[in-house]
């Protein structure tokens, strides 16, 4: 396998981008292999990676149909539910505390009221 073209950050030819940038043009990289990558270096660590697409062998962004809405609004709907008192938080519940705060923290509203 040949070795990618590297390229310091910013300076990569027209013609290439990454997913975010496909995705912004309604593109997406259609099963293709990683053309090039962006280095941005730091400081004390490794350099930054960015993986780059070609743009003319990117595809369409494939629709959404009624059923991936529907799947979409009820993984959404779940991530608001609190799996301890069963309420809709009214939130994306924080996996970090996995339940609502309300019933992650049940003394502090006592102390606001």
């Amino acid at each position: 396998m040949a070795a990618l073209p590297v390229y310091r950050w910013r300076l990569a030819p027209d013609g290439y981008a990454t997913r975010r940038q496909l995705r912004a043009q309604g593109l997406r990289p259609g099963g293709q292999d990683v053309a090039a990558q962006l280095e941005r270096p730091r400081r004390r660590r490794g350099p930054l990676v960015a993986y780059l697409y070609r743009v003319d062998l990117a595809k369409p962004v494939r629709p959404m149909t009624l059923a991936k809405w529907a799947a979409l609004a009820k993984a959404n709907a779940a991530r608001r539910i609190c799996p301890n008192c069963r309420a809709d938080a009214g939130y994306c519940i924080p996996r970090s505390l996995g339940m609502c705060t309300r019933c992650a923290y049940p003394d502090d509203g006592q102390r606001a009221a």
